[in-house]
């Protein structure tokens, strides 16, 4: 059977429906050959008058093969290419036909599946929350390659197809046709091909209703060509805004720009084949390979269940409490409420639980300025947090989440006398970034029903949650907590129990290792500055002041006082000394407390306490930028090698994911596991042994590595 069907109606159009082989229409080999042969039916066609290409799954097309890309190897880039012009030219082909090819949207038209659309004359899309429109291949290290960079810039002009193209852009039907990338919606699938239809029978006659805009007489680009001074402005402020925010770091964004720049300057088939080169170039590269696999395969992965107990019945949450209105808890109420799940804000007094259910309402406020929300959405949401400061109100809740400060024996007081409230067969969850959850669960009456629930900050804009499993929680609770992360709309990661599980002690190797080179002598700007060259959003430095120097030190006296640490096998104690010192001795609590930490803070920005330069820095001190910053990555990789080999991490997915989106990975790394599998495993260990040999062991690489070597294995 054709993987594209072919029907003709009585008054000439055909409709083909394409319907490959598994769940979605892929543009691999069967897509090719199934193109070419439509193709050359349809140029063979009498009494023709036009062409629609319609889906029977439930996107349109789903793009590009990724199985093949990420395989792709230096040595094939030629052939890659020459697979890219064969695959432009029947597109070519198809925007040459004598007649109008009218797509009719249904589902998802991301990457090349929108590219198809923008080789027909028109496109009517379903104005359905099914169907979104854009070409994100910027995010997995890549440039839409079928002729999306040039006819995007073609159809909407330089200025407004930039953050499409730059910054992977994904928009709904509505949208869509506002922007002028669809030409029509309907309301219902049923209307979809008539409609299609109904625009080549409308357009009978109109000499141009089967000419592209680019391929008409005359055409001019909206906005300009690379000669016009207001097009000139646009290239070098998006120059400029790129450096600023990829640092030089993913190549896939500046091919992008240069090729929607060329195509300015350029006739457009010199422009199809200028996309097809830069393409090539950077699909065998490390970031492409990178990107690729965390942001499509892993992120599938993880948001498809992998890490989630088989065989148990999925749940929904229908009433959650809060305990501890403060930063976490109102951003925890606030996402749940967002969900439509009814809350229970509980704090110490009724004026703390009111003042975290209106941070909620701040929320809501911005929402409506920005023309996202409105008060009728707003009074929905807050109708359904309660603030109380009794325990009674929390009865009921299937969920209950605990989120007050890091000390156990506060935490152990509220489980103790507060999760009689939850329902039969409730969960209770701690919002701890680095307790132990086995220990903490030793409060409980049913530490099968406890488990950690480690949100980020800000909790409305973090996308991730990590889910801590204690050494006695059920699968059912686990399965109960992950169910209600998918349901607040954010990504779980699952991870096993250690102090400061996977994230949380991940992130604070690079914060203390940053610590220990200003302890050592470096200069602290030096070190945020190659912090941010190796991708870090904000410099460790910084970082470490605004997240609070002193919850630091407070955080390691409990850990030491309850045993959790010795002080003994501490692995920077330049670093622990230096904290200390700026907490204890100079009041230096970091920015959150008012009093500065590193940086001295006011309305003009930051400069370095100069007592810390009086203190450590040493001019004549030479360390190579190099060691810099892979003393930075390398502190992170190793601790998230050390967790995989400890078990704390379950799957490689849950570590490279959970490192992007939960402490500031770099993207380019594909998380930092992903990072060893493309910088080479032998590379990585003799590197590990340079850095040891000059800063310490703590840089020897895990036994894990050296297994996969020696078994011919990558981090899968």
């Amino acid at each position: 059977m054709s993987a594209f069907k072919y029907d003709k109606d009585s008054d000439g159009i055909v409709t083909v429906t394409m319907d490959m082989a598994g769940s979605a229409n892929v543009m691999n080999a069967e897509y090719g050959e199934a193109m070419r042969s439509t193709l050359e039916r349809l140029e063979a066609e009498e009494g023709l008058t036009g062409v629609v290409f319609a889906s029977a799954k439930k996107t349109f097309v789903a793009g590009g093969d990724l199985n093949g890309l990420v395989k792709t190897g230096a040595d094939e880039i030629e052939a890659f290419y020459n697979f890219l012009e064969t695959s432009k030219k029947d597109m070519r082909r198809l925007e040459k036909l004598p007649v109008p090819v009218v797509a009719a949207i249904n589902g998802a038209a991301l990457g090349g599946g929108y590219e198809l659309c923008l080789s027909c004359n028109y496109c009517v899309a379903l104005d359905s929350k099914a169907v979104i429109i854009g070409l994100p291949e910027v995010g997995l290290g890549l440039l839409p390659g079928g002729g999306g960079v040039v006819r995007l810039t073609n159809l909407l002009g330089l200025q407004k197809a930039l953050p499409y193209l730059l910054e992977g852009k994904k928009i709904k039907a509505a949208k869509a046709l506002s922007e002028g990338m669809v030409d029509a919606t309907v309301n219902s699938i049923e209307e979809l091909v008539p409609r299609a239809k109904a625009l080549i029978l409308e357009n009978k006659g109109n000499a141009n209703a089967a000419v592209q805009p680019w391929d008409q007489k005359g055409f001019k680009i909206p906005g300009g060509n690379a000669n016009s001074p207001k097009v000139a402005q646009v290239i070098s402020g998006a120059a400029a805004m790129l450096t600023k925010n990829t640092r030089g770091l993913l190549p896939a964004p500046e091919a992008i720009l240069d090729c929607a720049i060329e195509t300015l300057r350029v006739d457009f088939d010199t422009a199809l084949r200028i996309e097809s080169r830069k393409l090539a170039s950077l699909v065998p590269t490390a970031v492409a390979k990178n990107m690729i696999t965390a942001f499509f395969f892993q992120m599938s992965q993880v948001n498809g269940g992998a890490s989630r107990p088989h065989g148990v019945e999925r749940s929904k949450t229908t009433k959650v409490g809060v305990i501890g209105a403060g930063m976490m808890g109102q951003g925890i109420a606030n996402v749940s409420a967002m969900a439509g799940i009814e809350v229970v804000l509980k704090d110490v007094s009724l004026e703390a639980a009111e003042k975290g259910k209106a941070y909620t309402a701040g929320l809501m406020d911005k929402a409506i300025k920005r023309g996202r929300a409105d008060e009728a959405k707003k009074e929905a949401v807050l109708g359904l947090i309660k603030a109380t400061d009794k325990d009674a109100d929390l009865a009921g809740c299937d969920l209950i989440i605990e989120a007050v400060f890091e000390n156990m024996a506060l935490k152990n007081k509220i489980t103790s006398s507060t999760e009689g409230q939850l329902a039969e067969g409730g969960v209770w969850g701690s919002n701890t970034s680095t307790l132990p959850i086995s220990q903490l669960a030793e409060a409980s009456a049913n530490p099968e029903k406890f488990i950690g629930i480690h949100f980020f900050s800000p909790v409305d804009k973090m996308p991730l949650v990590e889910i801590i499993c204690g050494d006695k929680t059920s699968d059912e609770t686990l399965a109960k907590a992950f169910d209600y992360v998918q349901q607040i709309r954010k990504v779980p990661i699952v991870v096993n129990d250690s102090l400061g599980f996977f994230t949380s002690r991940t992130f604070g190797q690079q914060l203390m290792e940053a610590a220990q080179m200003v302890a050592e002598g470096l200069h602290p700007v030096r070190v945020d500055n190659l912090g941010k060259a190796i991708g870090m959003p904000v410099g460790p430095i910084t970082v470490n002041d605004e997240v609070s120097l002193r919850l630091s030190v407070e955080a390691g006296e409990t850990q030491l006082a309850e045993g959790l640490i010795s002080a003994d096998d501490d692995p920077r104690p330049g670093a622990s000394a230096l904290l200390t010192t700026l907490v204890k001795e100079y009041n230096r609590g970091g920015r959150h407390h008012g009093d500065g930490g590193y940086y001295d803070y006011s309305d003009g920005g930051k400069t370095i306490w100069p007592k810390l330069l009086e203190l450590y820095y040493k001019p004549e001190l030479e360390v190579s930028d190099e060691d810099i910053k892979d003393r930075l990555l390398f502190s992170s990789v190793i601790e998230s090698l050390k967790c995989l080999q400890e078990g704390v991490l379950r799957t490689v997915a849950d570590g490279n994911i959970g490192s992007i989106m939960g402490i500031g990975a770099p993207a380019w790394t594909g998380g930092y596991i992903q990072f060893v599998n493309t910088y080479g495993l032998q590379n990585f260990i003799d590197r590990c042994d340079e850095l040891a040999a000059k800063y310490g062991e703590r840089y020897k690489a895990p036994a894990i590595v050296a297994e996969k070597l020696a078994a011919g294995e990558t981090f899968q």
